[in-house]
Formats: C-alpha cells, sequence, structure tokens
C-alpha cells in the first residue's frame, strides 16, 4: 500500500478532482497555501496500491500545467521596511509535487 501526496494549485484542483473520481480512485482534499508565493493549493491525499501509483500519477500529470505569472517582488532598503516599493517579477506556478510513501498498515474502522 502507498500513501500518494500530491500539491496542486487551486487553479488544477477541481480537474484533478473530477479526472481521479473518473478513474475510480478516492481521495481526501486539505485546502494548503504555499510558501514561496502564499498562494492557495489543495492538497490531495491517495491511498492506492504499488500498481496503480503510476497510472494516479499520469491523471495529475495530465491535469496540471505549469503557468508564467508576475508577482511583485519588494526592492529591499528603497523605501523602507515595509517594502512599498514592488518589482514584478515572472514566476512559473502551477504544475503538481507529488510524494509517494509507503505505509506500513492501512485499516479502515
Amino acid at each position: 500500500m502507498r500513501l500518494i501526496i500530491a500539491i496542486v494549485h487551486e487553479r488544477d484542483r477541481q480537474r484533478v478532482g473530477d479526472a481521479l473520481l473518473q478513474a475510480g480512485r478516492q481521495f481526501t482534499t486539505i485546502a494548503t497555501t504555499g510558501g514561496f508565493l502564499r498562494d492557495g493549493n489543495t492538497t490531495l491525499l491517495i491511498g492506492a496500491q504499488k500498481e496503480h501509483v503510476d497510472e494516479i500519477i499520469d491523471v495529475i500529470k495530465g491535469c496540471c500545467s505549469t503557468r508564467e505569472q508576475f508577482v511583485d517582488q519588494p526592492v529591499p532598503n528603497v523605501m523602507g521596511a515595509d517594502g512599498a516599493l514592488a518589482t514584478p517579477i515572472k514566476v512559473e506556478v502551477g504544475g503538481a509535487i507529488v510524494f509517494v510513501v509507503n505505509v506500513e498498515k492501512f485499516e479502515r474502522v
């Protein structure tokens, strides 16, 4: 048994969830926030047999695309400590981060 922990961008949440349900996979979602951009994410917890892990990751890959986005980056020491003057920078957002961990024991109660 494996536990798949997939962190997806909030924009991709519905598409990933629908695709997983169509593939007959059950999952739990947790609303999370990214540490770098403080952007909305969703963390999916998916239990699966070892032989189904690659199939589930393929479903996630097919639903999560990366895209470029401009965010304001404060310029240090220009307008004081509050960073009032900001310079937009281009960053890549989206996609998914997927962890697969072994499950020593699984029990539904």
